[in-house]
């Protein structure tokens, strides 16, 4: 009797363990349409065209394409692809080729193997899409330019039912060499851990790092750019409902024709950002850009439409800056010879209450900020390009010398801007 039960478990689990593939790919074509219905409901300018799903037990067949316009011109692109899908007990794994393979007929791109581009998905919502470059080169018959590349991966994982993200992107050389010039990329290290915020706004840390990048051209000297580190990180703040978000780009040196000057930094603030007005913003943005690939409407339901769009921005711009904000350049040091180029810039708006947004005839009338830019005065005198640029804002009094060095202080205050006692009235912005 006993053992009766053991073959009846056992014959469930059986049946359990074959069926459990099949599950995973009725809620893999489920997870494919909506994920397709969503990148196409978000934007106009990308679009995925899901073809047949072709669903067996084991794995299944598709097909589609990729619709990506141009917002400017309103020309598109379209890529058709096949995959291959593998289900799993708790997961499927989707492999990607394009309809007519990586490369042209007859070409040889990749002497080593050919690009491969993976989407992993989870049942309990997570996704792993991953693109496997080999080794590239790809000739230029009528230029003579040749692209090469050494191979690399970009990885982006996606978890809590897509609203988290981290993405990878490890590049060891990229190179353009050509007549005109040889530029070539070495050691690109991109890494970028996201959390989405709400809207379009998602918040997060990220870091790019290059261990190099060289521009060699037979009209002009050899530039290399050595030790590149771009850092940013944003959090929520005022729960959740205001951004706060900051970056900064670090050089260890830059050298030209030889000689080598460094280190250079810049760092960028935003504080205060009002996340539900930038949405809206943002949205409407997008909503502008569509409207001009309407080519169905005629110019009068443009105009209009238009119209109350650009209203729509206006007010999400009051919106905005009547939250309170404060943003600018916390440090600009740039190293050379003759010493430091040093400055920074703040402006900010206060919060108003809810009275005193009704009462506002100027989107920023209550806008303050303050500038510093100074550089030595042999820079100037050393290169005639820079003195030529100079020289009118000395005589102008933007620019006093104050020992060594030539300093530019300002502040804003009453929409007016005074730099070294200089007033320079800001036009009103309605």
């Amino acid at each position: 009797m006993k053992l009766n039960k053991w073959i009846a478990a056992g014959a469930v689990l059986l049946v359990g363990a074959g069926a459990a593939p099949w599950g995973v790919g009725y809620m893999t074509e489920q997870q494919w349409l909506q994920a397709a219905e969503e990148v196409n409901g978000a934007q106009p300018f990308v679009r995925l065209n899901t073809g047949e799903y072709d669903r067996g037990v084991l794995g299944a067949e598709t097909s589609g394409s990729v619709t990506i316009t141009d917002p400017a011109t309103g020309d598109s692109h379209e890529i058709e692809f096949k995959a291959t899908v593998t289900h799993g007990l708790t997961g499927s794994l989707m492999d990607f080729k394009p309809r007519n393979g990586w490369q042209p007929e007859g070409a040889d791109w990749y002497p080593e193997d050919q690009p491969r581009l993976t989407l992993e998905t989870r049942l309990w919502g997570t996704a792993t899409l991953e693109f496997n470059a080999p080794v590239m080169e790809v000739t230029n018959p009528d230029s003579g330019e040749i692209f090469r590349t050494s191979g690399g991966l970009a990885k982006l994982d996606v978890g809590s039912m897509g609203e988290q993200a981290d993405l990878l992107m490890v590049w060891p050389e990229v190179a353009l060499i050509g007549p005109q010039a040889d530029v070539i990329v070495r050691g690109l290290e991109l890494e970028q851990e996201m959390a989405w915020l709400s809207g379009d706004v998602w918040i997060g840390s990220g870091s790019m790092k290059l261990d190099n990048v060289s521009l060699q051209s037979p009209e002009t000297p050899p530039i290399v750019v050595d030790g590149m580190i771009l850092t940013s990180s944003s959090e929520a703040s005022n729960e959740g409902r205001d951004l706060d978000s900051e970056a900064a780009l670090n050089l260890e040196s830059v050298t030209v024709d030889g000689a080598s000057y460094g280190p250079h930094r810049l760092s960028l603030f935003l504080n205060g950002l009002d996340v539900a007005s930038w949405n809206t913003f943002s949205d409407t943005m997008t909503e502008l850009q569509a409207l001009q690939l309407q080519e169905e409407l005629d110019s009068r339901e443009v105009f209009q439409q238009q119209m109350q769009l650009m209203q729509q921005m206006t007010q999400s711009v009051q919106n905005m800056v009547g939250a309170g904000f404060s943003a600018g350049i916390q440090e600009l040091s740039v190293s050379t010879p003759e010493g430091t180029i040093e400055g920074d810039l703040e402006l900010a708006h206060p919060r108003l209450s809810d009275a005193e947004r009704q009462q506002m005839l100027m989107v920023m009338q209550r806008l303050t900020g303050s500038l510093s830019f100074s550089l030595p005065v042999a820079l100037a005198e050393q290169y005639p390009e820079i003195r030529m640029q100079v020289a009118p804002l000395v005589k102008q009094g933007f620019f006093v010398q104050e020992g060594d060095r030539l300093v530019m202080r300002g502040q804003l205050q009453d929409m007016v801007l005074n730099i070294n006692d200089v007033a320079l009235p800001l036009p009103p912005l309605m």
